[in-house]
């Protein structure tokens, strides 16, 4: 059993743990509920045989502790992210009158600026909690006219297609779908897979940014509605998260030059995958001027209700967890950055509910330990799909990962422009949780 353990002066608490069978690190507390819940202090856990380190400092307000990038932790034994939540909250009065008075105004522009037009907003949708939500608050409480788009990078659940269906369906709202080339978004996969980078599903992401600004382009649609949410996701760290056009480049051009991945193959331009370079983005920010808002940014936000409601409403279902809604994003976070990197995104929305006080830290330590769900059959299919044997899975999974900052990205360009995306930013031009990670040295 683990021994509480206090040392004494110290603000922290030392607490010995068992090792974490499956990734090699010291995450289950078996004790928790004699010591976790001193919200004035941090911990110091010790670890009883942990390979690469012998302590673990856990913050004392959420279960963010010292391996998570960029984490420092104040006097009080609180971690910057935590703080982050706080100032974003001040900025955006989130869940306060003051923040639904912001919210209201930028509704009322977005309402403005679509009359005459058949749509006043553009809303990504992948049938997750956040973007559902979002398409029946547009509709049903704020009077707006969306059009939802939807990136499919032929990955997707049969419960996430069957979601969107059904949300969209209920809330009268029409769809646009931009269906890339499986050609193309398996060879990027499988580059990303074989080089050994954490962002597994890198180009989805920034494929979906791309697609919703050409779509509000095409259709002169000001405003891009966005269903993130900082207090139930929080701004991930950017250490395991970066994502770029150049470094998509960089990686599947390394993987070429190695022959781990075949030659680019020829598809229908309507099905290209849409790579969303440095100029494009500047473009669309600086000359296109859609505005993007995140309106949870200003509610009062909890997925649990959302869920609720949208089950009651429109028979939307539950997928088994955050990101499970697309089989690609459900291998990277229930079976490759686990096994392979150590890492368990889940610490982002657990941290977030113990913050919101949905779950107490003890609950969310618990949750946390256990092994993530893993879809029956999801790695024979990954591996069927990008055409890997047994053996090269195996050899792949157990060779030392890379990083982002061994290739080509934007990123430097990102911090030397830092004052004009920080302009942008103030406009809505770009999403402030964007400068807030790629723009700070």
């Amino acid at each position: 059993m683990p021994r509480l353990l206090r040392s004494e002066g110290s603000p922290y608490t030392e607490v010995v743990l068992r090792e974490h069978a499956e990734l090699g690190v010291c995450l289950t507390i078996e004790s928790a509920a004699s010591w976790f819940g001193n919200a004035s202090t941090g911990e110091l856990v010790r670890g009883a045989q942990s390979p690469g380190f012998d302590w673990v400092k856990v913050c004392s307000q959420c279960i963010y502790d010292h391996r998570v990038g960029g984490i420092t932790f104040g006097s009080n034994g609180v971690c910057s992210y935590c703080r982050q939540v706080d100032e974003l909250s001040a900025v955006y009065g989130t869940g306060s009158a003051a923040g639904e008075g912001k919210l209201e105004e930028r509704l009322q522009q977005i309402r403005s600026d679509g009359r005459g037009r058949p749509f006043d907003c553009i809303i990504g949708v992948s049938g997750g909690t956040d973007s559902s939500y979002l398409i029946r608050m547009a509709t049903r409480q704020w009077g707006l006219r969306p059009l939802a788009v939807h990136y499919d990078n032929t990955w997707n659940t049969a419960t996430a297609s069957q979601n969107i269906a059904e949300v969209l369906s209920t809330y009268q709202v029409p769809l646009y779908t931009y269906v890339v080339s499986h050609l193309q978004a398996d060879r990027i996969f499988r580059a990303f897979f074989l080089i050994g980078v954490p962002e597994l599903d890198a180009s989805t992401d920034l494929g979906y940014a791309y697609t919703l600004r050409k779509v509000a382009s095409q259709y002169r649609v000001r405003h891009i509605l966005e269903g993130h949410s900082f207090t139930t996701e929080g701004v991930s760290p950017l250490t395991n998260n970066y994502f770029d056009g150049k470094y998509i480049q960089s990686v599947v051009n390394e993987a070429a030059q190695n022959n781990l991945i075949g030659s680019e193959p020829k598809v229908a331009r309507a099905n290209e995958y849409p790579l969303m370079t440095l100029a494009r983005f500047l473009g669309h920010a600086a000359f296109r001027k859609a505005k993007f808002t995140r309106p949870l940014w200003f509610m009062d936000y909890t997925k649990e209700a959302a869920k609720e409601v949208l089950a009651r409403e429109s028979g939307w279902r539950d997928y088994g967890g955050h990101h499970l809604e697309n089989r690609m994003t459900a291998f990277f976070h229930s079976l490759y950055m686990p096994k392979k990197f150590g890492v368990d995104f889940r610490n982002n929305s657990l941290s977030a509910a113990c913050r919101q006080g949905i779950v107490s830290r003890e609950e969310a330590w618990a949750r946390y330990c256990k092994e993530p769900y893993i879809e029956d059959g999801l790695r024979s299919y990954f591996q069927m799909r990008l055409g890997i044997s047994n053996k090269l899975f195996e050899d792949t999974m157990k060779a030392d990962g890379r990083s982002w900052n061994e290739f080509d990205t934007y990123k430097r360009d990102f911090e030397r422009l830092a004052p004009i995306f920080r302009f942008l930013a103030k406009r809505d031009r770009v999403t402030m949780s964007f400068y807030l990670k790629y723009c700070q040295k």
